[in-house]
């Protein structure tokens, strides 16, 4: 099965008098990259948190959310009551020794240090097991659309694959064809420029041999033809994080159509190699979304 580093997934989860809300979502990246961010009760637990997630996820460049939904007795923020009290008699005195109007000084004084503080609540052992289990849950969505999207990739992906092989089979019998023409085309010349009875038609064959063997083709379309079948086989084997293999494949497809058009010297080989290029370039680009 195929893997796309793309999805997005979410969880709800009450515990306790809590709602949490947990939002993933995750794009294409070389490594592991995480963005996250917790409400202050979460706080703590932000190093398990993160090793979840490198676990479950792998790769990518992953954004996640985890909001918190008070309800009931919930209390988010703590307000010191008796320091408001205190201060505000102190302010109160001071508006009214100056004729100041008192009637915004409650706007000032939620202002002042400490009137309102975070609340100290903390997930328990056994909360933070149940927020954990809805982590996995998000997580689990993300995976399912991961896995829809590695299907799609994996369809295009192969037919990339596909359209360089079948590129390829028209190589061959131009290859033969471009052997036999290039020979007549020498002999043709040498006729002209030196005569027939002029030139060692054994050296000359000796030459001809040296020279086809130089711009020789025939390893690179087999290496070409295994790398292909190799992409497809890894394309359909078990597993989930594939993506760097099936790019190092690439890499050595795109050599050897490289090394085919430098030693083509033959317009339609090249026109075909010119192709093959396109099509591992679309691969290359897909390719780096796959998990």
């Amino acid at each position: 099965m195929l893997k796309s580093m793309t999805g997005f997934g979410r969880a709800e989860k009450v515990i306790g008098q809590k709602t949490f809300l947990i939002d993933i979502k995750s794009l294409n990246g070389k490594q592991f990259d995480l963005s996250l961010r917790l409400p202050v009760i979460v706080k703590p637990f932000e190093f398990d948190i993160r090793k979840v997630l490198a676990e479950g996820l792998s790769r990518g460049s992953v954004d996640c959310t985890i909001s918190l939904k008070d309800t009931g007795d919930a209390k988010p923020v703590v307000i010191n009551t008796d320091l408001a009290k205190a201060y505000y008699q102190s302010l109160a005195a001071m508006a009214k020794e100056l004729n100041i109007d008192t009637s915004n000084i409650l706007n000032a004084l939620i202002k002042l240090p400490e009137v309102i503080t975070p609340s100290s609540e903390s997930l328990s052992e056994t909360d933070w097991e149940a927020l954990k289990l809805a982590i996995r849950e998000a997580m689990s969505d993300l995976n399912k659309h991961r896995a829809n999207e590695g299907n799609i990739l994996g369809g295009e992906l192969e037919k990339r694959i596909d359209n360089i092989v079948t590129l390829q089979k028209e190589i061959n019998p131009l290859d033969k064809l471009r052997q036999t023409t290039m020979r007549e085309g020498l002999v043709k010349l040498l006729e002209e420029k030196v005569g027939k009875e002029n030139y060692d038609v054994n050296r000359l064959e000796q030459e001809l041999i040296y020279y086809i063997e130089k711009i020789d083709i025939t390893e690179e379309m087999v290496r070409l033809d295994n790398h292909c079948t190799y992409f497809k086989e890894i394309l359909h084997e078990d597993g989930d994080s594939k993506g760097k293999k099936l790019s190092f494949i690439l890499q050595e497809v795109g050599r050897e159509i490289n090394t085919t058009g430098s030693k083509a010297y033959d317009s339609a080989i090249q026109k075909l190699v010119v192709m093959m290029k396109d099509e591992l370039e679309k691969a290359k680009e897909q390719v780096l979304n796959v998990l």
